[in-house]
Protein backbone atom coordinates (compact mmCIF):
# COMPACT_ATOMS: atom_id res chain seq x y z
CA UNK A 1 0.00 0.00 0.00
CA UNK A 2 1.39 3.44 -0.82
CA UNK A 3 1.64 6.29 1.82
CA UNK A 4 1.80 9.45 0.91
CA UNK A 5 1.18 12.69 2.18
CA UNK A 6 -1.76 15.00 2.64
CA UNK A 7 -2.26 16.97 -0.29
CA UNK A 8 -3.56 20.50 -0.34
CA UNK A 9 -4.45 21.49 -3.75
CA UNK A 10 -5.46 25.13 -4.54
CA UNK A 11 -6.92 27.10 -7.76
CA UNK A 12 -8.35 30.04 -9.23
CA UNK A 13 -11.84 29.44 -9.55
CA UNK A 14 -12.25 32.12 -12.40
CA UNK A 15 -15.02 33.84 -10.57
CA UNK A 16 -14.43 37.79 -9.21
CA UNK A 17 -18.02 37.72 -8.30
CA UNK A 18 -21.08 35.83 -7.71
CA UNK A 19 -24.29 37.07 -9.11
CA UNK A 20 -26.07 37.83 -5.90
CA UNK A 21 -24.81 40.55 -3.58
CA UNK A 22 -23.68 38.38 -1.03
CA UNK A 23 -22.77 41.05 1.37
CA UNK A 24 -26.16 41.13 1.91
CA UNK A 25 -25.69 37.98 3.74
CA UNK A 26 -21.83 38.09 5.10
CA UNK A 27 -18.76 39.58 4.59
CA UNK A 28 -16.98 37.94 1.63
CA UNK A 29 -13.54 37.99 2.77
CA UNK A 30 -14.87 36.59 5.69
CA UNK A 31 -16.73 33.72 4.13
CA UNK A 32 -15.53 30.11 3.02
CA UNK A 33 -18.00 28.22 1.15
CA UNK A 34 -17.49 24.81 1.94
CA UNK A 35 -18.09 20.92 1.18
CA UNK A 36 -16.91 17.88 1.99
CA UNK A 37 -16.22 13.96 0.68
CA UNK A 38 -16.56 11.03 2.46
CA UNK A 39 -17.15 7.37 2.26
CA UNK A 40 -20.77 6.77 3.33
CA UNK A 41 -23.35 8.78 5.64
CA UNK A 42 -22.65 7.67 8.95
CA UNK A 43 -19.37 8.79 10.59
CA UNK A 44 -18.72 5.78 12.47
CA UNK A 45 -18.31 3.37 9.51
CA UNK A 46 -16.90 5.90 6.85
CA UNK A 47 -14.15 7.84 6.30
CA UNK A 48 -13.35 11.70 5.42
CA UNK A 49 -11.35 11.67 2.69
CA UNK A 50 -11.93 15.27 1.31
CA UNK A 51 -12.89 18.87 2.26
CA UNK A 52 -13.03 22.03 -0.10
CA UNK A 53 -13.46 25.63 0.22
CA UNK A 54 -13.89 28.31 -1.44
CA UNK A 55 -12.98 31.60 -0.60
CA UNK A 56 -12.38 35.69 -1.58
CA UNK A 57 -8.46 36.05 -2.75
CA UNK A 58 -7.90 39.67 -1.96
CA UNK A 59 -4.14 39.69 -1.45
CA UNK A 60 -2.26 43.08 -3.11
CA UNK A 61 -0.57 41.05 -6.06
CA UNK A 62 -4.02 40.28 -7.69
CA UNK A 63 -6.81 41.37 -8.22
CA UNK A 64 -10.02 40.13 -6.04
CA UNK A 65 -10.86 36.72 -6.97
CA UNK A 66 -12.83 33.74 -5.62
CA UNK A 67 -10.02 30.76 -5.39
CA UNK A 68 -10.73 27.10 -3.78
CA UNK A 69 -8.80 24.85 -2.06
CA UNK A 70 -8.97 20.97 -0.74
CA UNK A 71 -7.49 18.83 1.39
CA UNK A 72 -7.56 15.58 0.13
CA UNK A 73 -6.74 12.52 2.46
CA UNK A 74 -4.35 9.64 0.19
CA UNK A 75 -4.34 7.34 2.83
CA UNK A 76 -6.96 6.43 5.59
CA UNK A 77 -5.47 7.98 7.92
CA UNK A 78 -4.79 11.57 6.49
CA UNK A 79 -8.23 12.05 7.94
CA UNK A 80 -6.97 13.87 11.10
CA UNK A 81 -4.51 15.76 8.72
CA UNK A 82 -7.50 16.96 6.52
CA UNK A 83 -9.00 17.90 9.81
CA UNK A 84 -6.41 19.79 11.04
CA UNK A 85 -5.69 21.46 7.89
CA UNK A 86 -9.07 22.67 7.69
CA UNK A 87 -9.50 24.26 11.51
CA UNK A 88 -6.34 26.33 10.93
CA UNK A 89 -7.34 27.74 7.39
CA UNK A 90 -11.55 28.25 8.59
CA UNK A 91 -10.50 30.04 12.18
CA UNK A 92 -10.18 33.71 10.84
CA UNK A 93 -13.44 33.02 9.08
CA UNK A 94 -16.67 34.12 10.40
CA UNK A 95 -19.46 32.96 7.99
CA UNK A 96 -19.67 29.43 6.26
CA UNK A 97 -21.62 28.88 3.00
CA UNK A 98 -23.14 25.47 2.05
CA UNK A 99 -25.51 23.37 0.68
CA UNK A 100 -27.59 20.91 2.78
CA UNK A 101 -24.60 21.16 5.53
CA UNK A 102 -26.83 21.73 8.31
CA UNK A 103 -28.02 18.62 7.34
CA UNK A 104 -24.39 16.36 6.46
CA UNK A 105 -21.57 18.13 6.24
CA UNK A 106 -21.93 20.50 9.61
CA UNK A 107 -22.75 17.69 11.90
CA UNK A 108 -20.53 15.32 9.92
CA UNK A 109 -17.37 17.36 10.75
CA UNK A 110 -18.63 18.17 13.87
CA UNK A 111 -18.52 14.47 14.59
CA UNK A 112 -15.59 13.49 13.48
CA UNK A 113 -13.77 16.32 15.56
CA UNK A 114 -15.24 15.28 18.87
CA UNK A 115 -13.64 11.74 17.15
CA UNK A 116 -10.21 13.23 17.46
CA UNK A 117 -10.83 15.90 20.32
CA UNK A 118 -9.74 18.29 17.89
CA UNK A 119 -11.27 21.58 19.08
CA UNK A 120 -13.51 23.47 16.80
CA UNK A 121 -17.18 24.41 16.97
CA UNK A 122 -19.30 25.87 14.66
CA UNK A 123 -21.39 27.56 16.58
CA UNK A 124 -18.90 30.28 16.26
CA UNK A 125 -19.60 30.49 12.30
CA UNK A 126 -22.80 32.04 11.09
CA UNK A 127 -23.92 29.04 8.69
CA UNK A 128 -25.56 30.22 5.75
CA UNK A 129 -27.61 26.45 3.81
CA UNK A 130 -27.96 27.42 0.14
CA UNK A 131 -30.48 24.25 -0.13
CA UNK A 132 -32.82 25.21 3.18
CA UNK A 133 -33.68 28.30 1.10
CA UNK A 134 -34.33 26.98 -1.80
CA UNK A 135 -36.22 24.31 -1.11
CA UNK A 136 -39.16 25.71 0.25
CA UNK A 137 -39.79 27.35 -3.73
CA UNK A 138 -39.35 24.02 -5.44
CA UNK A 139 -42.95 24.73 -6.77
CA UNK A 140 -42.26 27.88 -7.72
CA UNK A 141 -39.48 27.10 -9.87
CA UNK A 142 -40.73 23.66 -10.95
CA UNK A 143 -38.29 21.81 -9.80
CA UNK A 144 -38.22 17.97 -10.03
CA UNK A 145 -35.67 18.15 -6.78
CA UNK A 146 -33.56 20.75 -5.11
CA UNK A 147 -30.20 18.64 -5.94
CA UNK A 148 -27.07 20.79 -6.26
CA UNK A 149 -26.81 19.70 -9.90
CA UNK A 150 -30.43 20.75 -10.52
CA UNK A 151 -30.09 24.11 -8.93
CA UNK A 152 -27.09 24.81 -11.31
CA UNK A 153 -28.80 23.99 -14.95
CA UNK A 154 -31.73 26.14 -13.77
CA UNK A 155 -29.39 29.28 -12.88
CA UNK A 156 -26.69 28.62 -15.32
CA UNK A 157 -27.89 25.94 -17.64
CA UNK A 158 -23.95 24.63 -18.17
CA UNK A 159 -22.70 20.85 -17.92
CA UNK A 160 -20.22 19.72 -15.29
CA UNK A 161 -17.52 17.96 -16.48
CA UNK A 162 -17.66 15.74 -13.81
CA UNK A 163 -20.25 12.83 -14.49
CA UNK A 164 -20.04 11.00 -10.89
CA UNK A 165 -22.50 11.30 -8.22
CA UNK A 166 -20.65 11.44 -4.37
CA UNK A 167 -21.88 7.33 -3.68
CA UNK A 168 -20.20 6.97 -7.38
CA UNK A 169 -17.09 8.31 -6.14
CA UNK A 170 -16.89 6.02 -3.17
CA UNK A 171 -15.37 2.65 -4.83
CA UNK A 172 -13.05 5.36 -6.82
CA UNK A 173 -11.63 6.61 -3.91
CA UNK A 174 -11.06 2.97 -2.29
CA UNK A 175 -9.31 2.07 -5.45
CA UNK A 176 -7.42 5.21 -5.55
CA UNK A 177 -6.06 4.36 -1.70
CA UNK A 178 -4.67 1.15 -3.24
CA UNK A 179 -2.76 2.75 -6.13
CA UNK A 180 -2.93 6.19 -6.56
CA UNK A 181 -4.02 6.63 -9.98
CA UNK A 182 -4.01 10.07 -11.14
CA UNK A 183 -7.03 9.54 -13.07
CA UNK A 184 -8.75 8.44 -10.00
CA UNK A 185 -7.20 11.80 -7.92
CA UNK A 186 -8.66 13.57 -11.09
CA UNK A 187 -11.77 12.41 -10.86
CA UNK A 188 -12.35 13.05 -7.23
CA UNK A 189 -10.76 16.34 -7.14
CA UNK A 190 -13.31 17.73 -9.92
CA UNK A 191 -16.30 16.17 -8.35
CA UNK A 192 -15.55 18.86 -5.03
CA UNK A 193 -14.10 21.15 -7.45
CA UNK A 194 -17.33 21.59 -8.78
CA UNK A 195 -19.69 21.11 -6.08
CA UNK A 196 -17.61 23.99 -4.46
CA UNK A 197 -17.95 26.25 -7.54
CA UNK A 198 -21.09 25.26 -8.31
CA UNK A 199 -22.24 26.60 -4.81
CA UNK A 200 -20.64 30.43 -5.99
CA UNK A 201 -23.11 29.96 -8.97
CA UNK A 202 -26.21 29.09 -7.72
CA UNK A 203 -25.81 31.79 -4.52
CA UNK A 204 -27.75 33.83 -7.31
CA UNK A 205 -30.26 31.27 -6.79
CA UNK A 206 -31.11 33.16 -3.25
CA UNK A 207 -32.96 35.95 -5.30
CA UNK A 208 -35.92 33.83 -5.11
CA UNK A 209 -36.42 33.46 -1.37
CA UNK A 210 -35.19 37.71 -1.74
CA UNK A 211 -38.75 37.98 -3.81
CA UNK A 212 -41.41 36.84 -1.22
CA UNK A 213 -39.10 37.85 1.85
CA UNK A 214 -37.86 41.88 0.96
CA UNK A 215 -40.18 44.25 -0.33
CA UNK A 216 -40.81 44.67 -4.13
CA UNK A 217 -41.71 48.11 -5.69
CA UNK A 218 -44.99 48.86 -8.09
CA UNK A 219 -43.73 51.07 -10.81
CA UNK A 220 -46.20 51.10 -12.69
CA UNK A 221 -50.47 50.05 -12.70
CA UNK A 222 -52.86 49.88 -15.29
CA UNK A 223 -56.08 48.15 -16.01
CA UNK A 224 -55.90 45.34 -18.73
CA UNK A 225 -59.20 44.34 -20.84
CA UNK A 226 -59.79 41.56 -22.78
CA UNK A 227 -62.06 38.29 -23.57
CA UNK A 228 -61.53 34.70 -22.40
CA UNK A 229 -61.66 31.58 -24.55
CA UNK A 230 -65.39 31.37 -24.10
CA UNK A 231 -65.47 35.29 -25.34
CA UNK A 232 -66.60 36.82 -21.77
CA UNK A 233 -65.41 40.19 -20.78
CA UNK A 234 -62.72 40.17 -17.94
CA UNK A 235 -60.70 42.89 -16.50
CA UNK A 236 -57.73 42.45 -14.92
CA UNK A 237 -54.75 45.06 -13.18
CA UNK A 238 -50.94 44.62 -14.62
CA UNK A 239 -48.25 45.72 -11.90
CA UNK A 240 -44.51 46.46 -13.15
CA UNK A 241 -42.72 45.63 -10.14
CA UNK A 242 -38.62 46.74 -9.11
CA UNK A 243 -37.31 43.14 -7.89
CA UNK A 244 -34.95 44.01 -4.64
CA UNK A 245 -32.55 41.36 -6.06
CA UNK A 246 -31.72 40.22 -9.67
CA UNK A 247 -33.20 37.04 -10.41
CA UNK A 248 -30.67 35.07 -12.29
CA UNK A 249 -32.80 33.50 -14.74
CA UNK A 250 -36.15 34.47 -16.49
CA UNK A 251 -39.16 32.75 -14.20
CA UNK A 252 -42.68 32.82 -14.89
CA UNK A 253 -45.86 31.18 -12.46
CA UNK A 254 -49.13 31.24 -11.96
CA UNK A 255 -51.44 30.50 -8.74
CA UNK A 256 -55.19 31.58 -8.31
CA UNK A 257 -55.65 33.45 -11.04
CA UNK A 258 -52.53 35.88 -10.57
CA UNK A 259 -49.27 35.37 -12.85
CA UNK A 260 -45.95 36.88 -12.48
CA UNK A 261 -42.94 36.87 -15.16
CA UNK A 262 -39.69 38.31 -13.94
CA UNK A 263 -36.06 38.24 -15.22
CA UNK A 264 -33.21 40.57 -13.61
CA UNK A 265 -34.80 42.99 -11.66
CA UNK A 266 -37.56 43.97 -13.87
CA UNK A 267 -41.04 41.74 -12.57
CA UNK A 268 -44.78 41.89 -14.10
CA UNK A 269 -47.75 40.81 -11.84
CA UNK A 270 -50.80 40.43 -13.37
CA UNK A 271 -53.88 40.20 -10.94
CA UNK A 272 -57.50 39.61 -12.04
CA UNK A 273 -60.12 42.14 -10.95
CA UNK A 274 -63.65 40.55 -9.79
CA UNK A 275 -66.56 42.61 -11.37
CA UNK A 276 -69.69 41.86 -9.18
CA UNK A 277 -71.61 42.02 -6.17
CA UNK A 278 -69.73 40.86 -2.75
CA UNK A 279 -71.23 41.08 1.24
CA UNK A 280 -69.46 42.58 4.03
CA UNK A 281 -70.30 40.83 6.75
CA UNK A 282 -70.88 42.88 10.14
CA UNK A 283 -69.22 41.27 12.95
CA UNK A 284 -71.75 42.71 15.98
CA UNK A 285 -74.26 40.92 14.39
CA UNK A 286 -76.57 41.15 17.32
CA UNK A 287 -76.66 44.73 17.21
CA UNK A 288 -78.25 44.30 14.07
CA UNK A 289 -82.01 43.45 12.23
CA UNK A 290 -81.89 41.47 9.12
CA UNK A 291 -84.43 42.21 6.25
CA UNK A 292 -84.98 39.02 4.47
CA UNK A 293 -87.02 40.83 2.00
CA UNK A 294 -84.33 43.28 1.16
CA UNK A 295 -81.84 41.09 2.20
CA UNK A 296 -79.97 43.12 3.56
CA UNK A 297 -78.91 43.85 7.60
CA UNK A 298 -79.20 47.24 9.54
CA UNK A 299 -77.84 48.58 12.46
CA UNK A 300 -80.88 48.02 15.31
CA UNK A 301 -80.41 52.39 15.91
CA UNK A 302 -82.18 53.26 12.67
CA UNK A 303 -84.75 50.10 12.37
CA UNK A 304 -86.98 51.67 14.16
CA UNK A 305 -88.95 52.46 11.06
CA UNK A 306 -89.52 48.64 9.55
CA UNK A 307 -92.26 47.02 10.90
CA UNK A 308 -91.42 43.69 12.88
CA UNK A 309 -92.91 41.93 10.81
CA UNK A 310 -90.37 42.63 8.26
CA UNK A 311 -87.43 42.20 10.03
CA UNK A 312 -85.83 39.57 12.37
CA UNK A 313 -82.86 39.26 14.82
CA UNK A 314 -79.43 39.13 12.54
CA UNK A 315 -77.46 36.02 12.65
CA UNK A 316 -73.78 36.00 11.75
CA UNK A 317 -74.74 34.36 8.62
CA UNK A 318 -77.05 36.69 7.31
CA UNK A 319 -75.49 39.79 8.87
CA UNK A 320 -74.06 41.51 5.95
CA UNK A 321 -74.66 44.47 3.73
CA UNK A 322 -74.42 43.23 -0.28
CA UNK A 323 -72.10 45.64 -2.90
CA UNK A 324 -71.83 45.90 -6.67
CA UNK A 325 -68.37 46.82 -7.22
CA UNK A 326 -64.89 46.25 -8.95
CA UNK A 327 -62.68 43.91 -6.18
CA UNK A 328 -59.04 42.54 -6.07
CA UNK A 329 -58.85 39.34 -3.96
CA UNK A 330 -56.27 38.92 -0.72
CA UNK A 331 -55.58 35.65 0.53
CA UNK A 332 -55.37 37.30 4.31
CA UNK A 333 -56.77 40.31 5.55
CA UNK A 334 -54.54 42.94 3.74
CA UNK A 335 -57.07 45.71 3.43
CA UNK A 336 -59.94 46.37 5.08
CA UNK A 337 -62.90 46.09 4.93
CA UNK A 338 -62.92 42.89 3.52
CA UNK A 339 -65.90 41.37 1.32
CA UNK A 340 -66.51 37.68 0.75
CA UNK A 341 -69.53 36.00 -1.82
CA UNK A 342 -71.20 33.75 1.66
CA UNK A 343 -70.46 33.32 5.25
CA UNK A 344 -68.32 30.29 4.39
CA UNK A 345 -66.09 31.26 1.38
CA UNK A 346 -62.75 31.16 1.98
CA UNK A 347 -62.02 33.93 -0.49
CA UNK A 348 -61.87 37.39 0.39
CA UNK A 349 -61.66 40.24 -1.46
CA UNK A 350 -61.41 44.22 -0.70
CA UNK A 351 -62.34 46.74 -2.96
CA UNK A 352 -60.48 48.61 -5.76
CA UNK A 353 -61.72 52.38 -5.29
CA UNK A 354 -60.75 55.52 -6.60
CA UNK A 355 -58.64 56.17 -4.14
CA UNK A 356 -56.60 53.10 -3.67
CA UNK A 357 -56.10 53.41 -7.24
CA UNK A 358 -53.65 56.60 -6.13
CA UNK A 359 -51.95 55.15 -3.61
CA UNK A 360 -48.42 53.46 -4.70
CA UNK A 361 -47.84 52.46 -0.99
CA UNK A 362 -50.83 50.27 -1.25
CA UNK A 363 -49.70 48.26 -4.60
CA UNK A 364 -46.32 47.87 -2.97
CA UNK A 365 -47.75 45.87 0.02
CA UNK A 366 -50.25 44.00 -2.36
CA UNK A 367 -48.00 43.38 -4.65
CA UNK A 368 -45.86 41.71 -2.11
CA UNK A 369 -48.83 39.94 -0.49
CA UNK A 370 -49.37 38.13 -4.07
CA UNK A 371 -46.09 37.26 -4.55
CA UNK A 372 -46.37 35.67 -0.67
CA UNK A 373 -49.10 33.73 -1.72
CA UNK A 374 -47.30 32.36 -4.29
CA UNK A 375 -44.23 31.29 -2.42
CA UNK A 376 -46.55 29.07 -0.51
CA UNK A 377 -48.91 28.24 -2.97
CA UNK A 378 -48.90 24.33 -3.06
CA UNK A 379 -49.81 22.66 -7.03
CA UNK A 380 -49.81 19.22 -7.03
CA UNK A 381 -46.51 19.58 -5.13
CA UNK A 382 -44.27 16.46 -4.15
CA UNK A 383 -41.53 16.45 -1.48
CA UNK A 384 -38.20 16.12 -2.28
Amino acid sequence: MYNTAMKCIQKDLGILSPKYPIENLCVPEHTLFLDIETTGLYVRSSSLYMIGCAYLDKRADCPACWRSIQWLATNYEDEINVLNAFVSFAKPYRYLIHFNGNQFDIPYLQNKLQQYNIHFHFDDYEGIDIYRRLSPYKTFLRLPNCRQKTIENFVTATTREDQYTGGELIDIYHEYVLNHDPEKEHFLLLHNEEDVKGMLEIVAALAIPDLFQLPVKVTKVQANYYRDVNQKQCSEIIMNLKLPTPLPTEISYGANGCYFTGFDTEGKLRVPIYEGELKYFYSNYKDYYYLPKEDVAIHKSVASFVEKDYRRQASARNCYTRKQSSYLQQWDVLFTPFFKRDYDDKDLFFELTDELKTQRDAFNLYAHHILGMMGTYQKNSKTD
